[in-house]
């Protein structure tokens, strides 16, 4: 942390600024001695290594020197700005608090007390009064200082603390940040694995409130978003090896191969080297801000390990004549001389004070920083340095809208405004919330409710350089302030990964599912954990990883590959179908047979075997039994609304004036018989006209069956999916199955009730009797239909259609073969059985 104050003509303003960083300096300001000091006492009293901290206290990173001097270069400039704060210059104190919490407690109580003694409660400057504070860098440091600022009402600015918890306005009412919070790295970093398809990730989380934190809240976003997260280990900072060994281990056992890492750079070079020395090179890292644009040269020897990272940073911003400024720092300074002298040392590798033990030669204050490259003057990734610049401006803008102020229109009571020179912490703290900065990028930083900045990341990509080093190279941006649509953008191109063939890399549980088949989760496994099983008939998944196939429409089917829905083919007994062309063939030529033998009895009308059989009704049946083989066509072909109407009807009604007919020449075969016997008066019912009544009279019975039904019920066109589901079977739905096995029922009634009278008259003494063929006829009848029933329920589709045609013509081909083709072959093979002399022969015989 540093401390800033500011002096007018005769008054000093001190702004106190606390910038601390993970680096640590071998020299400070003189007031941080003391602080060092007391430093050991702390160490020992917590049994902490102190080499090791001594280490750290004494090691001077560039990038992290770049950062203090952006402190330095944002003060100069404010107070070379008139514009700014006329007649008013800025001061600062500033201490480095080497990341250690009591360290960083005292010399917030420091700033506070205005002296090397802290004294809680006290002031002991009262010229120049503390505008506030800037930092700390570490969240958990953050968290303590800010519950001792905010009792204070003082502005705390924090350049690097991002965890969640510090939103928190009850508990840290005065503290705002220059950096987003860890809840929009959260929501990026799991859309940055989401955008990557990766669904199977670690996590590792440096063991302080913005690795936890930091973890947990990625986490949910994953968990949230539809991926799973392998494993969870925390880095351990209280351990030397920060617990590098269990976590490597841990690493190398799990199928995942994307580790997104929440930690600084200083906490991962120990798991980095137990990884080269496991000698595990297949993992892809994904990068909170704290390492994804770390400027530590220790990184340099796992370049190979850390080629292809991808991660979030901050927002790099441009600081107009930083680097000329860097570049003009000099041993002989006087603030912070110490300091510059050590950076000196080691950016020329000399000695400033003779010992060339240690170095190869002397410094003769001559050298050139822009004649060497290296973290500290490039300016080409100005973000943290970026934000602490920013962060002064803040504090300056407050101060120089508290300084126009016009009273009468002042924010506090009854309009009044305070003076420049002795205002009070609440008071500054006002204006803070308010301010409004202008970035390098045309937008605005301002705190929202909760003292956070807009959220605005750079997406960047480690790639090797030509000379093995890495490079940090923007490749998309995450910026919560545009549209949903345009949030997360990356530019796929200019990515690099450390594979063969440039492609992205894959981490997933189960390898993905593809089309065809969906994910089934295994028990006791993540839900990314999954097994991938076909989808069922009927249904698809037509792109990878489908949690569930979806189903076809009633018209469509699935494609044997199960990936899309096909239209499903119709169904029906065309005339093109072999089956149907061989029916339509087999009913027109039938239907010739009884045309065939009328003109036969036509020919033969006056011959003793045609009169015998009744002429006028024989050559009716024959023109029905010809209807009755041509309705066949009635159930061929397309199966419109109408046709479905007319085919069942037709063939009810022809087939009942067929039986009707046969029914009519039985009854008149015993009728002409008891004629016979001398003083019978049945002689009056042999009359041609009775036949004809009981014809229609039965007839009139299933018409008006047949009527009832198409008035009721009548049939009709139906699209059927549940019998083949492969196929859209077109059938006519007869409406009321009831009224069609009625009308089948009343036919077979007919015939049976004609198969009686003719079996029970088959004996009659008369010259050609016709009951015995009509018995014969009419079992042939029944035995058709009766076995029509269980193979038409059988069936299916066009194949019921056809059993039925197929009944219809095996039933009139039995009318045919029975009932006439006896006298058929006496008519064209034994004509002298079809004599009146036979006949008289015959009857003497008897």
């Amino acid at each position: 942390m540093s401390g800033m104050f500011l002096n007018g003509e005769m008054n000093s303003l001190d702004l106190h600024v606390w910038l601390e960083t993970e680096a640590a300096f071998e020299k400070l300001v003189p007031s941080v001695a003391d602080v060092e000091a007391r430093l050991e006492a702390i160490v020992a009293s917590q049994n902490t290594d102190m080499s090791m901290l001594s280490r750290d206290i004494r090691r001077l990173h560039f990038g992290y020197f770049q950062q203090l001097q952006a402190l330095f270069f944002a003060i100069e400039e404010i107070n070379r700005n008139e514009n700014i704060l006329p007649n008013i210059t800025l001061g600062y104190h500033w201490y480095d608090s080497c990341g250690v919490m009591p360290v960083n407690m005292a010399a917030t109580l420091q700033v506070l007390s205005g002296d090397k003694l802290a004294i809680p409660n006290y002031r002991c400057l009262h010229n120049a009064p503390l505008s506030g504070f800037i930092g700390s860098s570490s969240s958990t440091l953050s968290i303590a200082v800010g519950h001792l600022l905010g009792l204070y009402k003082y502005p705390q600015i924090s350049y690097y603390s991002t965890s969640s918890l510090l939103s928190d306005r009850r508990k840290f009412p005065s503290f705002f940040r220059t950096v987003p919070s860890d809840i929009f790295q959260s929501k990026g970093l799991a859309k940055l694995v989401l955008h990557f398809n990766w669904r199977w990730v670690g996590l590792l989380g440096v063991d302080n409130d913005y690795g936890q934190q930091g973890i947990q809240l990625v986490k949910q976003e994953i968990i949230k978003s539809g991926a799973c997260v392998a494993f969870t280990e925390s880095i351990l900072t209280s351990r030397p090896d920060r617990n590098a060994v269990h976590i490597v281990k841990v690493m190398k056992e799990s199928t995942a191969r994307v580790v997104i890492i929440f930690a600084t750079g200083l906490d991962l070079i120990p798991i980095l080297t137990e990884m080269m020395r496991e000698n595990i090179k297949d993992k892809i890292f994904v990068a909170s801000e704290g390492w994804s644009v770390t400027s530590l040269q220790t990184m340099r020897s796992f370049s190979r390990l850390l080629f292809g990272t991808i991660g979030l940073a901050f927002y790099n911003g441009l600081i107009p004549g930083f680097q000329k400024f860097l570049n003009n720092i000099h041993p002989n300074m006087t603030v912070g001389g110490g300091l510059v002298r050590t950076f000196w040392e080691e950016a020329f590798n000399c000695s400033m004070d003779g010992n060339l033990e240690s170095q190869g030669k002397f410094c003769t204050g001559g050298e050139r920083l822009d004649a060497i490259k290296n973290s500290y003057n490039d300016v080409s990734n100005l973000r943290v340095s970026y934000n602490i610049y920013t962060a002064v401006h803040v504090l300056a803008k407050a101060m120089t809208d508290l300084r126009k102020c016009l009273s009468g229109e002042g924010p506090f009571h009854q309009g009044s405004c305070t003076q420049i020179q002795h205002f009070s912490p609440w008071q500054i703290l006002y204006y803070v919330k308010k301010v409004r900065v202008p970035l390098s990028n045309e937008m605005e930083l301002y705190f929202d409710e909760n003292g956070d900045p807009p959220a605005v990341y750079d997406i960047v990509n480690w790639q090797l350089s030509a000379d093995n080093t890495i490079r940090h190279v923007k490749v998309g941006s995450y910026d919560t302030t545009t549209s949903s649509g345009q949030r997360f953008t990356i530019n796929s191109s200019l990515l690099l990964w450390a594979t063969e063939d440039n492609q992205i890399p894959t981490s997933a549980c189960t390898e993905s599912c593809p089309p065809g088949f969906r994910q089934a989760s295994i028990r006791g496994q993540p839900a990314c954990c999954f097994q991938c099983v076909p989808c069922p008939q009927g249904e698809i998944s037509n792109h990878t990883d489908s949690n569930d196939c979806l189903k076809c429409p009633w018209n469509q089917w699935s494609n044997p590959k199960k990936t899309r829905c096909l239209q499903k083919p119709t169904d029906f007994l065309s005339y093109d179908d072999p089956m149907g062309a061989t029916l339509t063939g087999a009913s027109i030529f039938s239907s010739f047979i009884p045309t065939f033998i009328l003109r036969l009895f036509i020919r033969y009308k006056s011959t003793p075997i045609v009169k015998a059989n009744n002429y006028f009704l024989s050559c009716l049946l024959l023109v029905l039994l010809s209807s009755c083989f041509l309705s066949s066509l009635v159930f061929i072909g397309y199966p419109h609304t109408e046709k479905c109407l007319l085919r069942q009807v037709t063939f009810g009604l022809v087939f009942t004036l067929c039986v009707s007919c046969i029914l009519a020449k039985t009854i008149m075969v015993v009728f002409a018989f008891m004629a016979t016997r001398p003083g019978s008066s049945m002689r009056k019912w042999t009359n041609p006209q009775v036949s004809y009544a009981i014809i229609f009279t039965c007839s009139l019975l299933q018409f008006i069956l047949c009527i009832s039904w198409l008035s009721l019920a009548p049939p009709y066109q139906q699209y059927n999916v549940e019998n083949q589901p492969t196929l859209i079977i077109l059938e006519c739905n007869e409406g009321s199955p009831i009224a069609f096995w009625t009308m089948l029922g009343y036919l077979f009634l007919l015939a049976f009730i004609s198969f009686i009278v003719a079996f029970l008259a088959r004996r009659l003494p008369d010259s050609f009797n016709e009951a015995r063929f009509i018995t014969f006829t009419m079992l042939a009848f029944l035995s058709v239909w009766i076995s029509y029933i269980p193979a038409s329920l059988s069936a299916q589709g066009k194949y019921t259609v056809a059993m039925e045609i197929f009944a219809i013509l095996s039933s009139s081909w039995a009318l045919v073969i029975c009932m006439f083709f006896p006298k058929c072959f006496i008519i064209l093979f034994r004509p002298d059985m079809n004599s009146r002399e036979y006949l008289i022969r015959k009857d003497r015989k008897r």
